[in-house]
């Protein structure tokens, strides 16, 4: 089949790669001529655990190609999946301006019918805006359907390649049977396509991202109890857990959530809830619990310098907001290295993939090391911000040669307490009954 994709971010270049993968003619549109010559050339503009792979296999076949030209990307498509950036307005709704900006184009240029697909993550009535827009100037049948995405950064082919589900909101039997042919080679094993109503659809995506972020920010509340009442979040978390009502995933205390989907995705539910006249009591809690627990290290590293930073040097590991990706929207790292920094302290950091993205955005302000333990080297304490795997291992001597002092701030809890304790660090981190005094 050949489709297009229209947008090449994260989303957009994921969704291609991956339709090429199945045989697929896919066309790709991006009004950045820059990054369309990058993807043409082979070079890709995510970092996506297993996407260069499959993305270099389908340039090379020819099955994915790469245009600023939309009126050319949509030719002989019979799907046109809108993969825009739908960015938060300051009173936290999405900016639908790239989606409907397009929608107009397409009316003006459709000449046989095809099925146009919200692939973004948009507000309940954005497939009725987009149709609107469309039937303003075309002059031949067309569709919209709602297809969210459920991709997890880190491992989004895994997740687009076997789908636990794919939702689709439509009330047209032709639309119908044109995504079902699409998806049908990533449902093989009895995965569901579930079809829907469009509004249903729209709201399955903001309701799912929504619900676990306040799993997030319910256990971060229980690691605060936990840190308050001398018990350990590690077992709590393993007694919640094994009840299968609840499920052990996204139970893992730590400094809040970040990146493109949770953040946002939250606070579009809550102007949504708003519009119609409701008041979201529990998504108004977890964002105000998310942005507290950002910085939940603060007050102990604080506490540990005697309520003087001034001066003071900080190794940080970690500052994409979840391992396996470069993605920095919104990360925790990036609010504590305000803090440090306003307290006249001065930060070194290390990220496996992320560091060019924070040197784009923070410049000289922080220093960068080329590996985790050239971080370290006169370093009043280590912060770690990002759970990545090489971080879960170190070499503790080489720690203690580096620095200055023994001292670490664990937000995602890599460390058992007592054996490092055990080492003779000064260690705190989130939840855990056992602080070392050393």
């Amino acid at each position: 089949m050949k489709i297009t994709v229209i947008g090449t971010g994260y989303v957009g270049l994921v969704t291609g790669t991956c339709f090429a993968e199945t045989g697929n003619e896919v066309t790709c549109v991006d009004i950045d001529q820059r990054k369309v010559d990058k993807l043409k050339s082979g070079e890709i503009t995510i970092y996506e655990p297993g996407l260069e792979k499959i993305f270099l296999r389908n340039l090379k076949e020819q099955r994915l190609r790469f245009t600023t030209d939309l009126k050319e990307g949509i030719q002989d498509s019979k799907i046109l999946f809108l993969a825009l950036p739908t960015p938060p307005g300051e009173d936290g709704s999405a900016d639908l301006k790239y989606v409907l900006g397009v929608a107009h184009e397409l009316g003006l240029m459709l000449n046989d019918y095809v099925v146009v697909v919200d692939k973004s993550t948009v507000p309940v009535g954005t497939a009725e805006k987009v149709k609107s827009a469309i039937a303003k100037h075309a002059k031949v049948d067309f569709d919209v359907v709602s297809n969210p995405e459920f991709l997890r950064e880190g491992v989004a082919v895994d997740d687009f390649m076997k789908p636990d589900r794919v939702v689709i909101g439509t009330d047209s039997e032709k639309a119908k049977k044109l995504m079902a042919e699409l998806y049908a080679p990533f449902v093989r094993s009895g995965n569901p396509l579930i079809y829907m109503d469009v509004r249903s659809a729209e709201l399955t995506k903001y309701a799912a991202n929504s619900f676990l972020a306040t799993k997030i920010s319910f256990m971060n509340e229980i690691a605060q109890l936990c840190e308050r009442l001398g018990a350990d979040v590690d077992m709590v978390r393993l007694g919640v857990g094994s009840d299968d009502r609840i499920g052990k995933r996204f139970l893992f205390p730590g400094i809040g959530y970040g990146g493109s989907c949770f953040p946002k995705d939250v606070q579009a539910l809550v102007k949504s809830a708003k519009e119609a006249e409701y008041d979201f009591q529990i998504l108004n809690a977890v964002m105000d619990v998310n942005e507290k627990q950002k910085l939940h290290l603060m007050p102990k590293i604080s506490n540990f310098f005697n309520g003087d930073l001034k001066g003071k040097h900080f190794a940080l590991w970690g500052l994409a907001f979840k391992p396996n990706t470069d993605d920095i929207r919104e990360a925790p790292a990036l609010y504590i290295i305000e803090s440090l920094l306003a307290q006249g302290a001065t930060v070194t950091a290390f990220d496996p993939e992320a560091m060019p993205n924070v040197k784009q955005l923070m410049g000289e302000n922080i220093a960068f090391a080329e590996n985790q333990y050239e971080a370290l080297e006169g370093a009043d304490a280590l912060i770690i911000a990002t759970e990545w795997n090489e971080f879960r291992t170190p070499d503790f001597l080489k720690i203690v040669r580096a620095m200055k002092r023994k001292a670490i701030f664990d937000g995602r809890n890599l460390f058992d307490v007592k054996s490092i304790s055990e080492l003779g660090f000064h260690y705190e981190s989130i939840g855990r009954n056992f602080k070392s005094n050393n």
